[in-house]
């Protein structure tokens, strides 16, 4: 059983080449390496939402950490994934969650990524912002150094800036603006606009376009909301959501600001902005379609936080014989296609059960037709299989007593991004967490996004959030076509919805809320849970999914402590980590 290796290429969830917002007629379901197909898993199977892409193309799963060696492959070394140790004191949850950029004093060892390695231009060396939590130096009423060389901002292969960037050198202007009105600004008589002479006739547009933003936020800020109004109305004709990653950029987080400004004056926009309902980003996951799956295909992340995860699991599992799945958020139930396939490559310990139990506040229809494909998936391996549901009307009400355990069976929970949605509600990540202890799994995994998006104060939200974005819409960017109409769908309805409840939102209204990993291990350890580090095999699923993607070079792994961190280019976004109790 050792030397079990499961294959992606016996992997295949295929999707057809041609899939496309308008292709209706989709491939069956299938496993290629039984010959086998499934008719229940066409069209009529997945409703609209098609196939699944195939996952890899060179890699599997293996029940202990003994992967096999490729001369080839690069091998992870100190040098590539740092490992920091933390030690962290644990504050009071609430403050911990609110707060999550403020790590207490006393923790040194808070790990930093490796941005300021892999690029000259990382923001403490430019003096652009104090930090993402504090928000711009000049909200703090301090002066920071002039940057006279724009080619520390620039990408070193094309030497043209990317969204990120473009946002840093409207904000170096931006603070040094300060004490000026900016309306009506042209960057053409700006200034301070000899300091960006380096720039090119569309990225100096860019940046004003930056600039008309930043100026806007403030104002909305400060409550200066006929001022904010004018200048969102002055960047209509410049920014548009077909245009480059800065105008998309710009476009959505203007829509947020005038629906920010409608929700505190009470005034309808000319858009009537409020008629529609704040987005529930936890049920559009549930209901995967064909944008999803351009994302899914197109962009490593998902795939990163999966693989390496269900690799985790699988490793410990590789002698349990009933295994019990507890999952948290379990969406369109990907990740446990994944595992059957490395249950079913098991040939030592034969598997007598494996048992899904998805806890949900609804919708109960949704989850019954995910439980309903993943049984017609196990029949199609031969593997044994139950699905269960559940459901609660609150989080507060999930006890251990709903689950039908069993002694005999090896417990795991996963948590992708489950935790996120009830930052706002720390009492029901409390009962969670209670319920979790009693129940004793083996190891709990858990995938979140690696940002502070959870601060009270709106500008600091806002600078947050939007540097968070300008690197997300570089990503599609690049690893979707221009003109795709899946690109543009996902970045309206996802992308765009987020962001619309993170800037315009507050309160209980505002649900979808990030906190960074250090946040998450400070509340675990409050358990009595223990970050587990993870195997040399998760780390090599990781980098294998990199090497299958076109735009895999521009994504990067990093290590804080224990914690898988990957992102693009130097920007941490999502993380994944494992969980034992002490």
């Amino acid at each position: 059983m050792a030397n079990a290796v499961f294959s992606s290429n016996d992997l295949n969830i295929g999707v057809p080449d041609n899939l496309s917002s308008t292709n209706k007629d989709f491939e069956s379901f299938y496993v290629g390496d039984r010959g086998k197909q499934s008719s229940s898993y066409g069209a009529e199977g997945w409703g609209e939402t098609g196939s699944i892409e195939s996952l890899t193309s060179d890699y599997g799963f293996y029940p202990y950490d003994n992967r096999p060696q490729k001369p080839q492959q690069k091998p992870f070394t100190d040098s590539d994934l740092d490992e920091v140790s933390s030690n962290a004191a644990s504050p009071p949850i609430r403050t911990c969650l609110e707060h999550g950029h403020d790590i207490p004093a006393g923790n040194p060892n808070v790990a930093e990524t490796k941005k300021e390695k892999q690029h000259p231009f990382c923001l403490s060396s430019l003096g652009l912002l104090n930090n993402y939590g504090s928000g711009f130096k000049r909200l703090r009423g301090e002066r920071s150094e002039r940057v006279n060389d724009i080619s520390m901002f620039t990408e070193e292969v094309d030497r043209k800036l990317s969204t990120e960037n473009v946002m840093r050198v409207a904000g170096e202007m931006f603070i040094h603006s300060s004490g000026k009105t900016i309306d009506n600004i042209s960057i053409h008589d700006h200034p301070f606009n000899l300091s960006f002479s380096g720039l090119s006739d569309q990225e100096k547009r860019d940046v004003e376009l930056a600039l008309l933003l930043l100026a806007a936020a403030e104002n909305v800020a400060s409550q200066q909301y006929d001022h904010a109004s004018r200048l969102l109305k002055q960047r209509e004709c410049m920014s548009l959501k077909t245009g480059n990653p800065v105008q998309r950029v710009v476009h959505y987080f203007s829509e947020a600001l005038r629906e920010k400004i409608e929700r505190e004056t009470g005034k309808p926009s000319s858009k009537g902005l409020r008629r529609t309902p704040l987005f529930d980003f936890d049920e559009a996951m549930m209901r995967p379609n064909l944008a999803l799956l351009a994302f899914y295909k197109e962009l490593p992340f998902s795939q990163i936080a999966e693989f390496a995860g269900i690799q985790a699991i699988v490793e410990n599992v590789a002698e349990a014989k009933r295994i019990h799945i507890i999952d948290l958020a379990i969406r369109n139930g990907v990740s446990w296609i994944i595992l059957m396939q490395a249950l079913a490559s098991r040939h030592e310990c034969p598997l007598e059960l494996l048992k899904v139990t998805a806890v949900a506040t609804g919708p109960k229809p949704i989850i019954e037709g995910t439980g309903e494909r993943l049984l017609s998936f196990a029949q199609s391996l031969g593997l044994p299989f139950a699905f269960k549901i559940v459901m609660v009307s609150d989080m507060l009400d999930l006890k251990e007593d709903l689950f039908e355990l069993d002694a005999e069976e090896t417990i795991a929970v996963y948590a992708a991004f489950a935790f996120w949605s009830l930052l706002a509600m720390p009492n029901r990540i409390e009962n969670i967490m209670r319920m979790i202890r009693v129940i004793n799994p083996c190891l709990m995994v858990v995938s979140e996004t690696e940002a502070n998006h959870n601060s009270p104060m709106f500008m600091n939200r806002f600078i947050e959030v939007l540097f968070f974005f300008s690197t997300y819409f570089d990503c599609v960017a690049t690893c979707l076509n221009q003109n795709c109409e899946n690109r543009e769908i996902f970045e309206s309805m996802y992308c765009g919805e987020v962001i619309r409840n993170m800037v315009a939102a507050e309160g209980d209204e505002r649900k979808i809320r990030h906190v960074k990993f250090d946040v998450w291990k400070e509340l675990f350890a409050r358990y009595g849970m223990e970050e587990v580090e993870l195997s040399m095999s998760s780390l090599y699923q990781a980098n294998l999914i990199l090497e299958t993607f076109a735009c895999g070079s521009s994504c990067t792994l990093d290590m804080n402590g224990k914690c898988l961190l990957f992102g693009w280019k130097g920007t941490p976004l999502h993380s994944v980590s494992v969980w034992k109790f002490l």
